[in-house]
């Protein structure tokens, strides 16, 4: 039905919205040169305007509905990275890890703890909180060792990625899980089969490849600066926080998150016990705890008065607010190309595509992810759409959960909060962060696929 907006008499199909939401983002990110956030919401009202889906009065709240339900999800625990990184960064904390790395694996092989740590915290523990704990790491690895930055953020980038959309407990594998009514051990299992090549290609791989050709200089970041970071090295190893402490920041962050996943997994939702571990393993609790202990020794190490270490502080929080502003603003453009029905158009496209079943539920996630950016999303409806179709496979279940999985890993851009996440708490241009984290997500959803396709024929668990 049309709309009575003359505006939008043009956007009868949710296929005109994402063509207007593309060239509007291009032109203004690329062409105009104009600060993110404006562009991000500028662009998400131009969706509105011409889609029919979309009532033209209501375009500016629907838009502030979805900033407003993102900055709900990523506003405390951003806010609250920007103090870890900061406090980690000046206290010493961040430096003596990477020396600890360094110690264990050789100052060329740093890449290969951030990457390990990366693939297991993002098994329990959501993406962008493991970004915001290690993305201080990667910061001082690049200082201290003066190269491989761009290795550093692809390795604990596709790392994350690859066991954040494959490997349950985390919410889009669970959902699938519980969708296809698929083992969840065997899910586990498979998705760590799947899921190893998948990183290993995607993440070292190409990170080694990417690290040769493009240099990605440290910037002023998340409340530090460059300087900051570069005198941290000349400070001796006995002057710095011990290990443990160091660690107890990112510990505690994990151990409490993981308390209420393995609580969930194994007792369900409803054990009496998650009204304990479902406060405290909420990130927004647990990165506030991680941020009163990285603060704490942040306190302990310096010589600032109160007044002073308060100012300190509120720095980081203005720089965190920035971009917490920013990401919000990247996931309500593509949410309102999913109040559009661009995602919808697209998976309707390409269910009738005369595919293998492994093929046609990536295809349709991929496509799904590339129109609206949520991961979870693209899983969501990609597993309804294959629920009816799951009876036909004839390898474990599990092996479509990694095909829709890899689909909606497919290539991270402008729409997806996560693009944002890294541009902006890794210090990269947008250039940096199409050439990094957009080809590594490329990957991963085709490596993804082939894996998935590779094993399911070798070892079909049938």
């Amino acid at each position: 039905m049309l709309n009575n907006t003359v505006l939008q008499l043009g956007g009868q199909a949710p296929l005109v919205s994402l063509v207007a939401g593309i060239v509007a983002i291009v032109l203004l990110l690329v062409v105009f040169d104009l600060p993110a956030f404006v562009s991000l919401v500028i662009a998400g009202f131009t969706v509105g305007i011409v889609a029919p889906e979309v009532a033209f009065a209501e375009v500016p709240g629907e838009f502030a509905s979805a900033f407003g339900e993102n900055m709900a999800g990523i506003g405390i625990p951003i806010l609250m990275a920007a103090i870890i990184g900061k406090a980690m960064v000046e206290s010493g904390a961040a430096n003596r890890i990477v020396r600890g790395f360094t110690s264990v694996f050789g100052d060329e092989n740093t890449e290969l703890s951030l990457f390990s740590s990366s693939f297991v915290m993002s098994i329990p523990v959501f993406f962008d909180n493991v970004f915001y704990l290690l993305a201080p790491l990667a910061r001082s690895a690049r200082a201290r060792i003066g190269k491989n930055y761009t290795l550093y953020i692809v390795a604990v980038g596709a790392a994350g990625v690859v066991t954040h959309g494959f490997v349950p407990p985390t919410p889009g594998p669970l959902l699938a899980v519980e969708e296809f009514d698929a083992n969840l051990g065997s899910t586990i299992l498979i998705g760590v089969l799947v899921g190893v090549p998948t990183a290993l290609v995607s993440g070292l791989g190409y990170g080694y490849w990417i690290n040769r050709r493009l240099e990605i200089p440290l910037r002023d970041s998340m409340g530090t600066t460059v300087e900051e970071l570069e005198a941290q090295n000349q400070i001796p190893t006995s002057s710095l926080p011990g290990m443990v402490e160091s660690l107890l920041p990112i510990l505690l962050a994990v151990l409490l998150v993981t308390a209420d996943t393995t609580t969930q997994t194994i007792l369900g939702e409803d054990a009496a016990v998650r009204n304990i571990t479902g406060f405290f393993g909420d990130p927004n609790l647990a990165l506030t705890a991680a941020a009163l202990a990285a603060a704490l020794t942040y306190f302990r190490m310096s010589d600032l008065d109160s007044d002073a270490f308060s100012d300190e502080l509120t720095d980081a929080l203005k720089s965190g607010g920035n971009i917490a502003a920013i990401t919000a603003a990247g996931g309500a453009f593509g949410a309102m190309l999913q109040a559009a029905g661009a995602g919808t158009y697209i998976a309707n496209s390409l269910e009738g595509v005369g595919l293998g079943l492994l093929v046609t539920a990536w295809v349709i996630a991929a496509g799904v992810r590339v129109v609206q950016g949520s991961a979870t999303v693209a899983i969501v409806t990609t597993a309804g759409i294959m629920a009816p179709l799951a009876s036909g496979l004839d390898v474990n279940v599990a092996y479509l959960v990694m095909a829709i999985g890899a689909g909606a890993s497919f290539c991270s851009w402008y729409n997806d909060s996560g693009f944002w996440i890294v541009k902006e708490i890794g210090g990269l241009t947008q250039g940096e962060t199409l050439k990094t984290w957009t080809v590594a997500t490329t990957l991963i959803g085709i490596t993804g696929l082939l894996s998935t396709l590779i094993f399911s024929t070798i070892l079909p668990f049938a």
